[in-house]
């Protein structure tokens, strides 16, 4: 795992703590540092505090959910404010500990959003040229979960990693109705998170750029009072190629 925190003796508890459950534990002590690190050995996971010398922990978050979206990252902040929060779970954070922190707690969100992470991986095969790629296709939208590319009318979509990340969750509980506690819990690993504003700002983008008429959505539907629903209609189907 990585650690990226410039407080000394902050780092000297974290390694004590996460060595003493048989992690192998990196520390980086600035923005920079961190990031050459995570260039350099991509890590199981990664625990990063906000304020940081050099390059922040927002854009570190930002360029490690760009790079390699799989790889959980656990953010420290000292600032417990709502729309800080909400800002890091737009950008890909996993989950979200404010300082002062339970070791025991803090512990329990880092293996979860590890166990969280490993269905999202990459397989090892997928480096090759004639791996299979995770297809979804519905109306014009072809998405490649595995290559994390879009098209609609085979015109390239830009999408972010959290975008594709809800994505796929939807389209594995297709037609089911699922609330917005539901869709913050288990795509971006928050329980008991007092704004659903991002899940709903989310769908919103997933509607402009995916809906034939975002006005009128057809694919991602709402349910009044309960939450949302992907419809990707019958000639849609999830194909491994």
């Amino acid at each position: 795992m990585l650690i990226i925190e410039d407080s000394r003796p902050l780092q000297r508890t974290l390694r004590r703590l996460f060595e003493a459950d048989s992690l192998e534990v990196r520390i980086a002590s600035d923005g920079q540092q961190g990031l050459e690190s995570f260039r350099s050995e991509t890590p199981q996971v990664v625990v990063l505090d906000l304020k940081l010398p050099g390059v922040s922990g927002k854009e570190l978050c930002r360029s490690f959910k760009a790079e390699m979206p799989w790889v959980p990252v656990v953010v420290l902040s000292a600032n417990a404010d709502v729309d800080d929060k909400v800002i890091l779970l737009e950008l890909g954070a996993d989950d979200y500990v404010t300082k002062p922190f339970s070791p025991k707690e803090l512990l329990a969100r880092v293996r979860r959003a590890m166990r969280r992470n490993v269905r999202r991986a990459p397989p090892v095969a997928a480096v090759e040229p004639a791996s299979p790629h995770d297809l979804l296709i519905f109306g014009d939208i072809e998405i490649d979960f595995t290559s994390m590319e879009a098209r609609r009318a085979g015109e390239r979509v830009s999408m972010t990693a959290q975008e594709f990340k809800l994505l796929r969750f939807l389209s594995r509980s297709t037609g089911r109705v699922i609330s917005r506690e539901e869709l913050l819990n288990e795509v971006w690993g928050y329980q008991n998170y007092p704004s659903t504003r991002t899940v709903d700002n989310h769908i919103l983008r997933l509607r402009q750029k995916l809906e034939p008429d975002p006005t009128r959505p057809r694919y991602f539907v709402t349910v009044h009072s309960a939450g949302y629903k992907f419809n990707p209609g019958s000639g849609t189907g999830k194909n491994r190629v």
